[in-house]
């Protein structure tokens, strides 16, 4: 071994603090420890430089670099059938890497020629990354590049079976690709599990992430999602046979009080279910204990659905929306639609009898007798009634809002970076929560109320409460921007999707990540749990719906039918049905008992197709796209877009 290469290993073992390995090789070598410093690796200051950004300070010769991968494609393209499907998991982060390595060392003409010649062999779910990093050709511009960034910094993660590596490594080592195995040993996280290798579609099912799959123990931690234990509600409402919803039900004419009209609830105790005192909930005033009975009568009433009994489907369209329609959002009994546009305007509609209406002047307070039971009532004023109401505040557009779940607050965030909290009985903005850097893609309201949640540009998901200006957690691990995020029916974990093609499960107390998922093949756009809280379902770009067990984080099912991204979910009253809307200006129903009898997480489809079978209804418009989906408490399907004309 020359002096350089001595010199490079000694400085390995510095850096890595083997001293007594270090002193004895300097011993056996005659190279005293102040000789040739750490950063004096090389003599030549250019090729210092070079060698400090270099992640593997490899000396390959860049010139054989499309060679050697084109070896190893070829390798893996005459592997047996067995493994072939697993180790071309492995070409597509050697390919970003080795391309690194080559714009790093300066090699532009190099980089292009290999990059021209291998991205076409990727998969198609990382065009977008790969348009990404061909706009990195030098060194200076590889920090702009977020891809490259996350290579950098993290391993791609694979699940590969051991026979697979082991033919693979022997391949590699027989070799002696020096730059492909320093990317396998230092940037590639790989699980080698004992068993037989994944089939085509099973790899298909948990491929596609960003930087690859879910990591060894990312699902080991149990996940308690059984619903919290229903308080005792002992309230009488007036009885009313016609269907009246929102704050005119106590405008009923009959008197008459019904038994069924006490409401009591005694669930069972869910082994599953977090203790009731796990988080900190505000404890139920009259007005939500008079509202939860009001909802469990409206659910007694509610359609059982299924493939025989399809529900009704009430659509909206907005019409010459010239500022553009960025977001809608129905609250929990669908009496209110608040839309957001691209103007920073934000509009709410009453869905029903009732016109909404503002607080009276404080002069006209004074003189209202507290002490009656419809004081609510007394202090809205008449004259102030319309069927629509606006917000003014944000400074961008508005790409989400929630209503809170007693209708009093609505939540909005906005490209300005902030969330707004506005009265819905002053219609004004109350607070503005700024915590996010850049754009927040979307909130939502916690079950409970209290708590909402955020999601942004800046690669993070926040957890608020109301009375807090600063969030309570910051949920950080996605590799990009995270574009939804919904919370469990129980309010102890919150779901988020992302660009970087993963859905991630975080607890809300700890504040960690307990279930990765991966699967899709583009941005999660929009998530739904199931009404019982073992399910989750996630949609977006790649136009597949895809049904998650939360105890497991294992794929179940992947509904196939829309042609286009899909924006919105939402599971019915009882959880059998699944209603989607997205880009492709269609509605479509989904049987959920039947995807989940028909695809066990142990069993894999024979064919990708599949995911069509179902399908139980599809509803088309006429040149809108779906914004949003939502069942009402009787099992309606309110749904909503902005009609393009073209």
């Amino acid at each position: 071994m020359d002096k350089q290469s001595l010199v490079a290993v000694l400085n390995f073992l510095k850096k890595n603090n083997f001293k007594e390995t270090e002193t004895l090789l300097r011993k056996e070598s005659g190279i005293a420890a102040d000789e040739l410093p750490l950063e004096d690796i090389v003599n030549d200051s250019k090729a210092d430089v070079k060698r400090a950004l270099s992640p593997y300070r490899s000396s390959e010769d860049p010139t054989l670099f499309s060679d050697h991968y084109m070896q190893l494609k070829s390798f893996v393209d005459t592997s047996l059938d067995a493994h072939k499907c697993e180790l071309q998991c492995l070409m597509y982060p050697i390919f970003i890497h080795m391309y690194y390595e080559l714009v790093v060392r300066n090699c532009e003409e190099e980089a292009r020629k290999f990059f021209d010649q291998f991205s076409t062999d990727q998969d198609e779910c990382y065009i977008e990354d790969l348009q990404q990093i061909a706009l990195a050709t030098k060194p200076h511009q590889i920090q702009d590049c977020q891809i490259f960034e996350n290579f950098k910094n993290n391993k791609f993660v694979l699940n590969i079976s051991r026979d697979a590596y082991s033919h693979f490594k022997r391949f590699l080592l027989s070799k002696n690709f020096a730059t492909i195995l320093a990317v396998v040993s230092e940037k590639l996280s790989i699980n080698a599990y004992e068993g037989a290798s994944r089939n085509k579609l099973q790899v298909e099912r948990t491929s596609g992430a960003m930087m690859g799959d879910s990591a060894k123990d990312a699902n080991k931690v149990k996940v308690l999602h059984g619903l919290l234990k229903e308080p005792e509600i002992n309230v009488q409402l007036e009885d009313d046979d016609e269907d009246v919803t929102g704050p005119d039900d106590s405008k009923s004419s009959k008197k008459r009080k019904s038994k069924k009209d006490t409401q009591m609830k005694k669930a069972k105790s869910d082994p599953n279910a977090p203790p009731t005192n796990r988080i900190p909930l505000p404890e139920m005033k009259d007005s939500d204990k008079l509202e939860r009975a009001r909802c469990l009568r409206e659910l007694s009433k509610k359609v059982n659905l299924g493939p025989d009994s399809l529900p009704s489907i009430l659509f909206y369209t907005f019409m010459n929306c010239f500022h553009g329609l960025t977001s809608l959002d129905c609250c929990e009994d669908a009496s209110m639609l608040a839309a957001g546009f691209s103007d920073s305007l934000v509009r709410v509609w009453s869905l029903n009898t009732s016109r909404l209406r503002t607080i009276k002047q404080p002069e006209d307070l004074n003189v209202i007798d507290k002490e009656m039971d419809d004081v609510l009532e007394q202090i809205m004023d008449d004259n102030s009634a319309s069927d629509s109401k606006q917000l003014l505040g944000h400074s961008g557009p508005v790409y989400s809002a929630s209503f809170s779940p007693d209708k009093s607050h609505l939540i909005s965030s906005s490209e300005d970076g902030t969330v707004r909290l506005w009265s819905l009985y002053t219609w004004t903005n109350l607070v503005s929560y700024k915590g996010h850097m850049f754009p927040v893609w979307a909130v939502k309201y916690g079950p409970h109320g209290h708590y909402f949640a955020s999601a942004g540009y800046d690669r993070t998901a926040r957890l608020w409460s109301v009375d807090h200006h600063q969030p309570l957690r910051i949920f950080a691990g996605h590799y990009s921007d995270v574009d939804s995020v919904d919370f469990h029916p129980n309010s102890n974990y919150i779901a988020t999707g992302s660009t970087d093609r993963t859905v991630r499960l975080w607890d809300v107390v700890s504040g960690n990540c307990v279930r990765t998922m991966t699967g899709h093949k583009g941005a999660v756009h929009t998530l739904a749990f199931s009404p019982n809280g073992r399910y989750l379902v996630s949609a977006g770009l790649d136009a597949s719906i895809i049904l998650w067990d939360l105890s497991t984080g294992d794929n179940v099912s992947k509904l196939l039918g829309h042609t286009d991204a899909v924006y919105s979910l939402a599971f019915s009253q009882e959880g059998s049905v699944l209603a989607s809307g997205g880009r492709d200006n269609c509605v479509k129903l989904w049987d959920v008992n039947k995807a989940l009898a028909g695809q066990p997480a142990d069993r894999v489809p024979s064919d990708t197709s599949d995911g069509r079978v179902y399908e139980i209804g599809s509803y088309p418009t006429k040149s809108t796209p779906v914004l949003c989906v939502h069942f009402n408490r009787r099992n309606l399907l309110l749904a909503g877009g902005s009609f393009a004309s073209h």
